[in-house]
Order: structure tokens, then C-alpha cells, then sequence
């Protein structure tokens, strides 16, 4: 057993419906993989293929716990979510094959400094910090397959303060989940704990401190969180 110099880190885990804790390795986030979003974000949705960045694991809020506003920033976004949770690994994964790779899934939400991102965009550098900050990606109850399937299609929303701030579509992902998991698969080996934001559709927008986010993924389930 190794003899560590410090306390090793807790392992992140999301509570799942019914019972039991899924362990939490890494998270991907794909960006832009609605159309309307791309295009709201002033990018061409057909000419690109899939792009990810990545939040720490300790960045998962749950069990529906209040979201401190972060610091250095005043414009903080909402972005709504279908959570993937990969069960199985693997390399160069086929699409055909992708979805026994799963074991469930979530609704979450990756929560945006917008204006930091900005900033590093205009500058050409990194953008880590404007979407891997502390407390940013919002998840509900982890829902296994076995039980609720593959949703390709289904209602995904998000309410701020009881108003539908954005509504669509899973079916309307450019990237599908099999596509999804393929295309990651050939940049890194994938593993059990990883999990996949999907994306967001469009309607993202600013919330203030005080607000009510309500989100919800058909057939999957809700996150919910309150901006303190």
C-alpha cells in the first residue's frame, strides 16, 4: 500500500436513484452540440466536428444543494444537460457497440463564467477557468439504463425561477450519445467513471444570485439548484 505524503483525495461519487453511489473519475463536456445553440454562440454547426473540454470531478454539486455565485466573474450562465455515465471503457469504441459502454445517465447542468470565457477566447488562450470552477456542473440522481434505456429522443428544459429559459430536444443533438462516445473514445481511452455532458441546446442566458434553476431531461430526471 503506498505511503501517502497527505490524505488522499475523497472519491467524488453522484447518489443514484434508488440507492448506491456512482464513482466519478472524469467529466467531458462536449461544446456546442444543439445547432440553435451553435449558432446563438455565432458558430456554423455544420462545419465542425465534436469538441470537449473537461471539469474537475469535485466541480459536481448534489443533491440539489444551493450554488454559491462564483468569483471574478458577473456574468454566469446556465446550460442545460444530458449526463452520460460510462461503465465500461475502452479505445477507438464503435458507435455501434457505444451504448453497452454506458450505465446510465443524468440531468446536469455546466454552469458558465461567460465572461471569462470570453475573455480567453478573444485572447486565443485556454478556457478552463471560465467552465472549471468550483460548484459548476450542477448533477441530479444518476438513473441506470436498465431502467430507463438510451433516450435519443425526449424533453430537455431548464426553468429559471418557474419561466422555461430553454426547451428542445435530445433527438436535435448534432452528436448523438453512440456518436458521441466513439468520436472521445479515439482522442482518450475512456473508463469506468467517466462521465459525458452532452451539451445544450439553446436559450442560455445569465442568472443573478436568488435564482431557482429547475431542469429536466425526460424519461431521465431533474437537477435542480438555487444561485446563493
Amino acid at each position: 500500500m503506498a505511503d501517502f505524503v497527505i490524505p488522499p483525495p475523497a472519491i467524488v461519487s453522484v447518489p443514484v436513484a434508488g440507492g448506491g453511489a456512482f464513482p466519478v473519475r472524469r467529466v467531458f463536456c462536449v461544446g456546442r452540440n444543439y445547432a440553435e445553440h451553435a449558432r446563438e454562440m455565432g458558430s456554423d454547426p455544420d462545419r465542425e466536428p465534436p469538441f470537449f473540454f473537461m471539469k474537475p470531478a469535485d466541480a459536481l454539486l448534489l443533491n440539489d444543494a444551493d450554488m454559491p455565485y462564483p468569483p471574478q466573474s458577473k456574468d454566469l450562465h446556465h446550460e442545460m444537460e444530458l449526463v452520460v455515465a460510462i461503465a465500461e471503457g475502452g479505445v477507438d469504441i464503435a458507435e455501434a457497440d457505444a451504448l453497452r459502454h454506458v450505465w446510465g445517465y443524468a440531468a446536469g447542468l455546466d454552469m458558465t463564467r461567460r465572461d471569462l470565457q470570453n475573455a480567453a477566447k478573444k485572447e486565443g488562450k485556454p478556457w478552463d477557468m471560465g467552465k472549471g470552477f468550483d460548484h459548476s456542473a450542477p448533477i441530479g440522481l444518476m438513473v441506470p439504463a436498465s431502467k430507463v434505456g438510451h433516450p435519443a429522443t425526449g424533453l430537455i428544459e431548464l426553468k429559471v425561477n418557474g419561466k422555461v429559459r430553454q426547451t428542445s430536444d435530445l433527438s436535435k443533438m448534432i452528436w448523438n450519445v453512440p456518436e458521441t462516445i466513439a468520436y472521445l473514445s479515439g482522442l482518450v481511452r475512456l473508463a469506468p467513471g467517466d462521465l459525458i455532458y452532452t451539451g445544450t441546446p439553446e436559450g442560455v442566458a445569465a442568472v443573478q444570485r436568488g435564482d431557482l434553476l429547475e431542469g429536466s431531461v425526460q424519461g431521465v430526471g431533474t437537477v435542480r439548484t438555487r444561485i446563493a
